[in-house]
């Protein structure tokens, strides 16, 4: 079985190769037109996988309360958090804008530990302490 931290380093991969694509088609192209491509083509290609696997049962058992937190999520990450950064990708470097949207875990780890209550930890704090400095030394 796979664990957390492989599928991680799978994710660190794709979304470090994303840029790149994201960066190139964005040429002469609107950030709201580029956004709903990419929206449409990942829109359909899940329509057909969860046909082909079978797994509309697991959609349909999904609860109302699930369904509004996975879609807040949605609007969050995949509509304003995607378009604000296909601005930032069309208007800057690709090697500057992205390590900054990718410290998103300063916002999750300090979110984290207000609203669910997670344990603040020296290692923890040191991480953000570097994803911080990291970004400053962009800067430059």
């Amino acid at each position: 079985m796979l664990n957390a931290y492989l599928l991680a380093g799978i994710a660190l991969v794709f979304w470090g190769i994303a840029p790149i694509f994201g960066k190139l088609g964005l040429g002469g192209v609107q950030p709201l037109a580029a956004l709903t491509v990419r929206s449409v083509i990942i829109s359909l290609l899940l329509l057909v996988i969860v046909t082909i696997k079978g797994q509309w049962g697991l959609v349909a058992e999904m609860t109302a309360k699930n369904a509004m937190y996975i879609a807040l999520e949605g609007i969050c990450a995949a509509l304003l958090g995607q378009l604000a950064y296909y601005y930032a990708l069309k208007f800057g470097e690709v090697g500057r804008v992205s390590p900054i949207v990718v410290a998103f875990p300063l916002v999750a780890v300090f979110l984290g530990i207000i609203f669910l209550g997670e344990k603040v930890t020296f290692y923890k704090l040191l991480a953000s302490v570097l994803i911080v400095a990291g970004i400053v030394l962009l800067k430059y």
